[in-house]
Formats: structure tokens, C-alpha cells, sequence
């Protein structure tokens, strides 16, 4: 077990003397909120965020022992039996309070095997919510099985999203560490993770569970929510706190103290999961009536060099992993830009209306690179893009390692209007010479002005030759075209790199594209 050191034991002493001065949840107040939501609370005990560090700590000296897990029963159930419970909304949790929060739960089963824990946090003080298969509705069709067999599978938070005093659904924690938000006007697509483990690595990946949470009753008035959460795995653990706030671009705070129990070199922070599965790059090689399917389009950097590079997503043959080393990161991630209907022509996914996901470091992480992966898949249900941060110096066992990052949930990331952005990417063979021709559409922007004749376009590929550039205007955008042609051998592996400069200055962002030819 690992001792802690001087100043944590100090920081827990004064932390809880400083519990013992806050107003607790009483008795009277817990068994009020039980009586309006029906739902049974614990016994209490104090909870402070240094407490579940400590926590963290100390676990990471043990040997890790799995999340409990439900019965055969619950693991065995059909899809459509799965969808045949679920929360009765009269038992919403903080209902009936001046809390403007909100929490609804899922049992666990199917897809989600694990039994966390959850609790409810109130001046200082933590109460357990009791799994009751009371509080969820099911049809007739539903299995009668033991209620002790299965427990949480995780909850949503409402909030105010659109109107006041109109609570609905904005962000979902369910799943090994995935969690996901929406904000005003879009839907859900993209998740994150609280972290990544070998993703893309020499042996089998590894998934960590957020096996407990603490969930805040917020104040009157208060615009975000707090939840904390004990991360646990084979190669880690960690004390996270999310400060979740909706809005037009909902954001997530997220403070992460890692604890592994031995040395991990490929640790992805700030992992985004989506699905890239065709568009008008790929789209030959699917029988599909619609124009593209995916939650993503591309990959957007703010490197520490002041570069925006945009990476657009495929769907490749074989897994294809990408590194952008890079010295103080501001930002990266994946990005949804086609927002018009008409670019998917599909009016029940309402792939137009998925967030992109950008995340935004606090404070320097130093160097390492953002991973790109990509992996082939022939159904949209499949999540086949994984984005996240890989620190360069392997992360020390027995240690805690802090990383402070702000997650956007939006249309459009906050890095983005600097330059004009690309807007499109095809590739199509050359008729009429060889090789094969590229086009990019850059959208408009001042930085471009009106005369193609005085862009210069740079231009360079990692094998085979470059010929035939030439930037035009793009009238139905008002942007401009770059158009390249690549001409490499059979079997060859290309990555091209486009950027448009007028009177010395980057006018555009960085173009990045990896070329297989077959």
C-alpha cells in the first residue's frame, strides 16, 4: 500500500476539519429527497476531491480487482429485450429541489456488465444511491430477473439546455470511461473517454472503468454541474472532476490525477472515439443511397508551432495509424464541418447535426505527439476513429500525474477562424495525363482575398512528385480551390502537406492527407 506523504496526510486533516465546519446533508433533507424522488440514500460519510485522491493512491498500491459485474442473466439479454427497461422519470434524482441538476439512471446489462457505484454529494457529505429495480419501468416482455444480480450502469445529467425551467438530457456517463455531451441545437455522436490505454499499441488495449462516481447537488443558480469519478484498471487508477457546463457549445472541465501501478508508455489523455465511414472520397465503395455517413470529417491541430493542420478522416482498407509530434499543444481534435442536410441526404440520423470535440490543454503538457487512428469498417455502428494526446516521457508507477484539459461540444472549435479553413478534400484519376489529381476547397476568408493569381500554394509529398498546381476561385463558396496532381508508383505510401500563403503570410490551414496507392 502506498503511504501517503506528509503533505497529503496534512491536506486530508485540514480537509476534513473543514468538513466537519460545512453544512452536512441532514438527515431530514436526505429522507425529504427520497420521499419526493423515491429513491433509497445511504448512510453518509464525508467527501472531499483530496479524499478520492487518496483514494486513488492507496488503490493503485493494491492489486487491481475488477468492478463487480452482473449475473448471466443480464449479460444475456437480447437488444431489443435491453430496450424493454428503463428509468422511471418520476424517481429523477434532485427532482423536487431547487437543484438545477438533474440525474436519471441505467441499469447495468447487455453491453454494460459492470455494477458501479454511485453517490450523491451534499455540503461536503456523500450518500450512496441504492439500486432499486423499483425505480425502472419495464414492458411484459421483460425477464423477471433478481434485482441483486445486476446494480447502475451510469446516469445523465439534465439541465436548462434550451429554456428555463425545461430540464432535458445534455450529457451521458455509461460505459468503461466513455462519457459524451451535447450542446444547443446538436445531437449526440462523438464520445470521449477518461482515458486511453495501448489504443494502437504493441499488445492488447486496455480499457479503464469509472467504477464509482460522486454526483454534486449544485446551488440555486448554479450554471454547471461537478461530478467526480474513481478511475480503475490493470495498468492505473485516477481521481477525475468534471465541471460540466451546457450551453451553445457545452463544456467540460476535466481535471485527471493519474495513479499507475506500473509504467505506461502509451497512455492516450483526452481520448475522442467517433465513426468516419464514407463521403464523397470514399463513397464508390458503398452501395448507399446517401451522399456520406459519419460523426466526424477530420482531424483539427493547433500545434505548438501556431500551425492549424487539418487531417480529413478515411475509412481505409487497412488500420492506419498517424503521429503529429508536436511541443506545446494548445489543441486538437475531431471536428464535424459538413453541416448542411444535403451533404448526407439521410433526414433520420442527422449526421449534420453531430458535435465535433475539441479539446483544449490547461497548462503545458510538454511534448508527444496526437494519434490519429483509423480502422476499416463496413457498418456505421462501428466506432473506427480514435483521437487523443500521447506524452513523449513514459508516466513513472506509483507517482501522480495531473493533466487539466477543457473539452468543447460544439459546431465550431474556438481554434478555428484564424485561417481560412478547408472545406472539402477529392481525389480522382487523371484522364487525360498521369496520376492522380487532388483537389482542396478552402472556405472564404479575408486573409484569402480576391485574387487567386497572388496565393501561392506549397506543396510537397514524402514520395513521388508534385505537378500541375493551380489555386482558383471556387464560386459557389467564394473560397478558393487548390488543385495538385500526385504521381507515385504502384503500392507507394504518400503524406501530402498543402498551405496557401499571400504576401509572406499563411493565409490557409495546413492541408494533411496520407495517399495509398493501390
Amino acid at each position: 500500500m502506498i503511504q501517503p506523504t506528509r503533505r497529503t496526510a496534512l491536506s486530508m486533516l485540514a480537509c476534513m476539519a473543514v468538513m466537519g465546519l460545512r453544512p452536512a446533508m441532514s438527515q431530514t433533507g436526505a429522507d425529504a429527497l427520497a420521499e419526493v424522488t423515491g429513491m433509497t440514500l445511504g448512510a453518509a460519510a464525508p467527501f472531499d476531491p483530496v479524499l478520492l485522491a487518496l483514494q486513488a493512491r492507496a488503490l493503485a498500491g493494491k492489486p487491481y480487482v475488477p468492478a463487480p459485474q452482473v449475473s448471466r442473466g443480464w449479460r444475456d439479454l437480447t437488444y431489443d429485450q435491453f430496450r424493454g427497461i428503463w428509468f422511471d422519470t418520476r424517481h429523477t434524482f434532485f427532482r423536487g429541489t431547487k437543484s438545477p441538476v438533474q440525474v436519471e439512471f441505467f441499469p447495468a446489462g447487455l453491453f454494460f456488465t459492470s455494477k458501479i457505484a454511485l453517490n450523491a454529494v451534499q455540503g461536503g457529505q456523500s450518500r450512496p444511491i441504492l439500486f432499486e429495480k423499483r425505480v425502472f419501468d419495464v414492458t411484459d416482455q421483460f425477464p423477471d430477473l433478481p434485482e441483486h444480480d445486476t446494480g447502475f450502469a451510469g446516469f445523465r445529467l439534465l439541465g436548462e439546455l434550451v429554456a428555463q425551467d425545461v430540464f432535458q438530457e445534455y450529457a451521458v456517463f455509461q460505459g468503461a470511461s466513455y462519457f459524451r455531451a451535447i450542446s444547443r441545437g446538436l445531437g449526440y455522436g462523438i464520445s470521449a473517454r477518461g482515458l486511453a490505454l495501448n489504443t494502437a499499441g504493441d499488445g492488447p488495449e486496455e480499457f479503464p472503468v469509472f467504477r464509482e462516481f460522486w454526483i454534486e447537488a449544485a446551488l440555486p443558480g448554479a450554471k454547471s454541474a461537478v461530478v467526480h469519478a474513481l478511475l480503475d484498471s490493470p495498468g492505473t487508477t485516477g481521481a477525475y472532476r468534471f465541471t460540466l457546463t451546457p450551453g451553445d457549445t457545452t463544456t467540460i472541465d476535466v481535471e485527471a490525477k493519474l495513479y499507475p501501478r506500473k509504467v505506461l508508455a502509451q497512455v492516450g489523455i483526452a481520448p475522442g472515439t467517433s465513426m468516419f465511414l464514407f463521403n464523397d472520397m470514399n463513397n464508390t465503395a458503398f452501395d448507399d443511397f446517401r451522399e456520406a455517413v459519419h460523426d466526424s470529417d477530420g482531424l483539427l491541430i493547433h500545434n505548438g508551432a501556431g500551425e492549424s493542420v487539418w487531417r480529413p478522416l478515411t475509412n481505409p482498407a487497412t488500420l492506419q495509424i498517424s503521429v503529429f509530434a508536436d511541443t506545446g499543444l494548445r489543441g486538437f481534435g475531431l471536428m464535424q464541418r459538413a453541416r448542411d442536410p444535403e451533404n448526407y441526404n439521410d433526414f433520420v440520423a442527422d449526421y449534420e447535426r453531430r458535435p465535433s470535440l475539441w479539446v483544449e490543454p490547461v497548462g503545458n503538457w510538454g511534448d508527444g505527439t496526437v494519434m490519429l487512428v483509423e480502422i476499416p469498417t463496413d457498418k456505421e455502428i462501428n466506432d473506427n476513429i480514435v483521437a487523443f494526446w500521447r506524452p513523449a516521457a513514459p508516466l513513472a508507477a506509483l507517482t501522480e500525474h495531473r493533466f487539466d484539459y477543457r473539452l468543447h461540444w460544439c459546431a465550431d472549435a474556438p481554434a478555428e477562424g484564424t485561417v481560412a479553413r478547408v472545406t472539402a478534400t477529392r481525389t480522382g484519376k487523371r484522364v487525360f495525363e498521369d496520376g492522380r489529381i487532388f483537389t482542396v476547397d478552402f472556405g472564404a476568408h479575408p486573409a484569402l482575398g480576391g485574387d487567386p493569381t497572388r496565393i501561392e500554394a506549397r506543396v510537397t509529398t514524402s514520395v513521388g512528385e508534385i505537378r500541375s498546381l493551380l489555386v482558383q476561385t471556387n464560386p459557389a463558396t467564394g473560397g478558393m480551390r487548390l488543385d495538385l496532381t500526385l504521381l507515385i508508383g504502384d503500392g507507394e505510401v504518400a503524406e501530402l502537406r498543402a498551405e496557401l500563403w499571400r504576401g509572406g503570410q499563411r493565409v490557409s490551414e495546413v492541408w494533411l492527407y496520407r495517399w495509398i496507392a493501390a
